[in-house]
């Protein structure tokens, strides 16, 4: 490519927390940047931004502060034991990013992020804590590290120095950009191959809709951009329900639910996904993605279908659709997949939590980062008050009071009808099965032994103080009036993540079908399975998706950076 063709060192496709970890590094070498988004100025830094901004971090300060003895061993075996890398090709670059990736949170990951002004909550969370077997799916320890300040800390501390080099002449933003196509030089349909020399695609008439808020896709031009490098970071397709349901693993996960609710805004649609598998990009392990089963109606919506997810703690007693006890391991925060898979089985899609006005006060919390206000705004008089406090968070309180998802009443039998009224697909439950099923339950707390696998499983939470001083309650009986009110949340399928996508090296570079380099190409972050198309495997450990963009926006960075 010429110079004069070349309009950029390089093209950053998406503005979200990928594509700036990638613009940052770029800058940081001096090289000049376009950063092209489809939405508008307003949505800098993409999902992060509504994120609580957890961080999976191995034998941190935080850590060993709180008596949590992890190390980088015994964080890969988990990692490992969750993944389930089974793909011989499909997996062969994801496995070598799961390694990378263990040791850059055990390492530099923290100092990184400590140098650009990032600090986290003093208490580290327990999540994700799996299927039961020490080599299996879970985390051994705690590891969720929660951002002081959140998702828009995260997406602050990297915005604000790509801001700088923008006033210094080094980025420049394409907002309200479509891309539609890769320019590929060189590519024949005899030998394939070629270079990704730049992007076109269409200009999108101007929105003043607010961050999150769905927008217009009228098109009143065209553009086209060159440069030697393009870095692809455009997310996943959890807002894309046809394309979830396309690629839905139903042998893995059970049937396709019929109603799912959206985790993400409405631009999270995976265009990029096809479009790069197009143009030659390879795409793998498509099957695997990332959903939640205690997602909730927002009573007060910002897109399409918006959802928010519950993040429990131990205690509440889960239930199928007709009232039936899910059996271990699905236990509220323990196994997604698993208890995904053992609620869609039951032929519903969706589930109810049965709790008290205790268990809410202290073991609810709300995923993202307009639902923790205290944590975003960095208050910490208001965050030691809510954390600590007997009464019910603000924002758990307004759900309670307006959301469609929620039953709350004085007894049982009340509880029953109100849940029976809010039932799918004619699914009824019987007042006397479960009242025999938590009766059953409330024999098990009237000392400290119990054979209730959850019963042992809320013990073993208390056992750590952060637990035992924020998340999880003293067990007690669910039909103690002195503890209610009786609480039933129903529970939807929470589209969220995709954990496939362009296969990449270690450096974000694209493979091809045939195992090349995909010469020009890079790509980071959701759109590249967080890294080498799948770092995750099958499974999650949660604090892991941010810190995937980072690592792999980093790595996409610094490589084109040498490149250009």
């Amino acid at each position: 490519m010429g110079d004069s063709e070349k309009q950029a060192d390089a093209i950053v496709v998406g503005s979200g927390l990928a594509g700036l970890v990638a613009t940052y590094e770029l800058t940081q070498a001096g090289k000049k940047v376009v950063v092209v988004d489809q939405e508008n100025r307003a949505n800098l830094g993409g999902q992060a931004f509504w994120s609580l901004g957890g961080l999976f971090l191995v034998d941190s300060p935080e850590q060993r502060r709180l008596g949590i003895k992890d190390s980088p061993e015994l964080a890969l075996q988990d990692w490992l034991g969750s993944a389930g890398f089974d793909r011989e090709d499909e997996d062969f670059w994801p496995r070598q990013w799961a390694r990378a990736y263990v040791d850059f949170a055990a390492t530099e990951k923290r100092d990184y992020l400590h140098a650009l002004g990032l600090r986290f909550t003093p208490v580290v969370g327990w999540a994700e804590r799996g299927g039961g077997f020490a080599d299996g799916h879970g985390n051994s320890v705690p590891r969720f590290h929660v951002t002081w300040g959140t998702g828009p800390e995260v997406v602050r501390v990297f915005v604000e120095p790509v801001l700088e080099a923008a006033k210094k002449g080094l980025v420049e933003f394409r907002f309200r950009h479509r891309v539609d196509e890769l320019i590929v030089d060189g590519a024949s349909a005899e030998s394939g191959g070629g270079t990704v020399v730049g992007v076109r695609g269409a200009v999108l008439e101007s929105s003043d809709t607010e961050r999150g808020v769905a927008s217009s896709r009228e098109v009143i031009g065209d553009f086209e951009l060159r440069a030697p490098a393009v870095i692809v970071t455009t997310g996943g397709i959890g807002h894309n329900h046809e394309m979830v349901r396309e690629n839905w693993p139903t042998e893995r996960l059970g049937p396709v639910p019929g109603h799912m609710i959206a985790g993400v805004p409405a631009y999270v649609d995976g265009r990029m996904l096809n479009i790069a598998e197009g143009a030659g990009a390879s795409l793998v392990n498509r099957d695997r993605m990332w959903h939640y089963t205690e997602g909730i109606h927002n009573w007060d919506p910002i897109w399409p279908d918006h959802a928010i997810r519950i993040i429990p703690g131990p205690s509440s007693l889960w239930l199928d659709a007709t009232g039936n006890r899910l059996r271990p391991p699905n236990f509220p925060g323990f196994d997604t997949n698993a208890s995904m898979k053992a609620i869609l089985d039951t032929g519903y899609d969706y589930s109810w939590f049965v709790l008290t006005g205790d268990i809410i006060e202290k073991e609810f919390a709300l995923s993202g980062s307009e639902q923790n206000p205290d944590l975003t705004e960095k208050s910490l008089a208001t965050a030691a008050k809510s954390r600590l406090s007997k009464s019910i968070p603000g924002p758990v309180k307004a759900f309670m009071d307006h959301g469609v998802d929620f039953v709350v009443r004085d007894n049982l039998p009340d509880l029953v009808a109100g849940m029976n009224e809010l039932g799918r697909d004619g699914a009824r439950i019987d007042l006397q099965e479960l009242e025999r099923t938590i009766s059953a339950r409330d024999t098990q707390v009237e000392n400290g032994y119990a054979k209730d696998a959850q019963i042992m499983a809320i013990h073993n939470a208390r056992n750590y103080i952060g637990d035992k001083l924020t998340r999880a309650v003293k067990p007690h009986r669910l039909l103690d009036p002195e503890r209610g009110p009786l609480i039933a949340v129903r529970l939807n399928i929470l589209t969220r993540k995709t954990l496939g996508g362009l296969e990449t090296n270690l450096d974000a570079q694209v493979m091809r079908p045939d195992g090349q380099v995909f010469s020009g190409l890079y790509a980071a972050g959701e759109v590249a399975g967080f890294g080498g198309g799948g770092v995750h495997g099958y499974n999650a450990l949660e604090g892991t998706f941010l810190g995937g963009c980072i690592f792999s926006g980093r790595a996409a960075g610094r490589a084109a950076a040498r490149r250009v």
